[in-house]
């Protein structure tokens, strides 16, 4: 019986990495996956949190996970992980330094193999009010939900081709990223959650903007269409906090789809441990 992992939006948490890590050593799970904004957040004083981003990848999870490789030595997961829409692009590449190490490896728009299950990722998210784009992309059009800022604005630590800024899309990219390929034995890591689901409820009950409501599932209209058009075998999530806390519920089948969300918006790590055989026993801790 295998066990895998899956966590979200650690947001750069010390303590919750280092709970993390603790049953990784523990518990030795075959697989390990990181659904995103894995960094410290926080866009005021953004040289000092700059700082504080490098010296989190280079200096405590590199760190910490060679540490962790010498002393499991061959029981040493598979870790796959993914950034999320508060992880400045600028540092895609010191992750890809630490994959390069052999520590993880960086699955956004990519696919991998554990055993007989292909691994795909997917970072980007529809529009949100926040203001860094790097991981956002128009959904299925370039409609924006009231109180949403466009990919078109904001700012971007790395600089985007004027076309794909304005044309690319979340239902396009996935396409391109799955093909024609079955995907009766795939998990895919994503950051964003399938629209209208207990996964993306968000706390934005009786919100208005503009004499609009606002929309309280902030998910993915394309993801959802996706899932529901090509059943990979499972999904995991992240993104939205609260979702979890609001609907009582981590988990959601969509057709034959396990849909799992890790994020949480308490203090706690949100660890889900599960057999891939068996995604319907899965079970959420937290720690």
């Amino acid at each position: 019986m295998a066990v895998w992992f899956f966590a979200s939006d650690l947001h750069g948490d010390v303590e919750r990495y280092r709970k993390l890590f603790e049953r990784i050593a523990a518990d030795r799970p075959e697989a390990v996956f990181l659904g995103g904004d894995l960094l410290p957040g926080g866009l005021a004083e953004l040289a000092t949190f700059d700082v504080r981003r490098q010296d989190f990848v280079n200096d405590f999870l590199a760190a910490r996970l060679r540490r962790l490789h010498g002393e499991l030595a061959s029981a040493y997961p598979h870790v796959f992980v993914i950034p999320g829409n508060d992880d400045p692009r600028t540092f895609e590449a010191a992750l890809l330094a630490v994959a390069a190490e052999g520590l993880w490896t960086y699955v956004h728009g990519r696919r991998a193999t554990i055993g007989t299950f292909d691994v795909y990722g997917y970072a980007f998210s529809p529009p949100s009010p926040y203001a860094l784009k790097d991981w956002e992309r128009y959904d299925v059009s370039r409609f924006v939900d009231p109180g949403c800022v466009s990919p078109e604005e904001g700012f971007r630590t790395i600089p985007a081709a004027p076309n794909e800024v304005r044309h690319a899309t979340i239902a396009d990219d996935l396409e391109r990223l799955t093909a024609d390929r079955d995907l009766s034995r795939a998990v895919m890591l994503f950051h964003a959650p399938p629209h209208g689901t207990r996964l993306d409820r968000a706390a934005l009950d009786a919100r208005v903007v503009e004499h609009a409501p606002v929309d309280v599932h902030v998910g993915s209209i394309a993801i959802r269409r996706f899932i529901e058009a090509r059943q990979p075998w499972i999904t995991m999530h992240g993104h939205v906090h609260e979702s979890a806390r609001l609907t009582g519920a981590w988990s959601q089948q969509i057709g034959r789809t396990w849909c799992f969300s890790a994020a949480h918006d308490g203090e706690e790590l949100a660890l889900l441990r599960f057999d891939p055989q068996r995604p319907g026993e899965a079970e959420r801790e937290l720690v």
